[in-house]
């Protein structure tokens, strides 16, 4: 590859710059975004070589999309209009089944690959990249077989030098599954921030006060609301099912303390501690 073009040079695009900077030195990176101010810093962090714009992408070995899933919709077919037959699209959005949807029957639709890569912090801009951010992560590829062969194998051997590992889902299972996994996730973390800031009126308390627990618990309401707003509405049937069954289980577990049931708060304490096993790579056993 000679060219790569990332439109959106904040955390995620920043990150992918700066990891194939790493890889391949040689290839030239530009950039697209909205935001001057961004531009500017990624430049000035050789984040990218240079600006360009959608006339330039026809030359372009691979073009990432580091965008939110509102603006992306609208921008992606608008990128294949433009790319030309040999470049490889690629997304990292959280949510797929409408962008999808959205190209299923575009001209150039074997040009684009629909990908996730689950990695990022609560922290955005350019200055917020991190060149290992994919190293160890994994990346959902939805619908992969509409995507030609030999476009998908240039995106995927990228992918996979960069340390991440590769799953393949179709894009419905992907929104139902990551509902659980990360939406659900960053909603009780903007939530739990907005009980407290209403209840806890004293900032010094609040901050003399909050243990780890809590830190790490809020961290994902410094997210983006930008990005993270028309997540939850792409994605809005699954994060209300998500919501539901999470409202439910509060609900059974506040039940239990005004019962005084604290043999039952204990036991499903223990059984959720299992999530320990799940994430440190051992299966649960039935």
């Amino acid at each position: 590859m000679k060219k790569i073009t990332i439109i959106g040079v904040g955390l995620i695009g920043g990150s992918f710059a700066k990891a194939v900077r790493r890889l391949h030195p040689e290839v030239t990176i530009t950039g697209i975004d909205k935001s001057e101010t961004h531009l500017n810093k990624a430049q000035e962090l050789g984040l990218i070589d240079e600006r360009t714009t959608y006339k330039s992408l026809s030359d372009a070995d691979m073009v990432m999309l580091a965008i939110p899933v509102d603006v992306l919709v609208d921008e992606l077919p608008k990128v294949l209009d433009a790319v030309g037959d040999d470049t490889i699209v690629f997304d990292a959005g959280s949510t797929k089944s409408l962008i999808c949807k959205i190209v299923e029957n575009h001209p150039k639709r074997r040009n684009f690959l629909a990908a996730h890569p689950i990695a990022g912090t609560e922290f955005s801009g350019p200055e917020a990249a991190i060149e290992q951010l994919y190293e160890g992560k994994t990346n959902i590829i939805c619908e992969v077989e509409k995507t030609a062969f030999k476009l998908q194998e240039k995106a995927l051997k990228l992918f996979q030098e960069m340390g991440m590992r590769i799953r393949y889902m179709n894009a419905e299972a992907h929104d139902k599954h990551i509902a659980y996994v990360s939406h659900l996730s960053h909603i009780s973390s903007f939530m739990l921030g907005k009980t407290v800031i209403e209840k806890e009126k004293n900032e010094r308390d609040i901050f003399d006060m909050a243990g780890s627990g809590f830190e790490s618990t809020v961290r994902l309401a410094k997210s983006s609301p930008a990005m993270w707003t028309p997540i939850f509405e792409q994605n809005k049937a699954n994060v209300i099912e998500t919501l539901t069954e999470y409202i439910q289980n509060l609900e059974e577990f506040k039940k239990m303390i005004a019962d005084n049931d604290f043999e039952g708060v204990y036991t499903q304490m223990d059984n959720t501690n299992k999530i320990r096993s799940i994430l440190n790579g051992i299966p649960l056993t039935k």
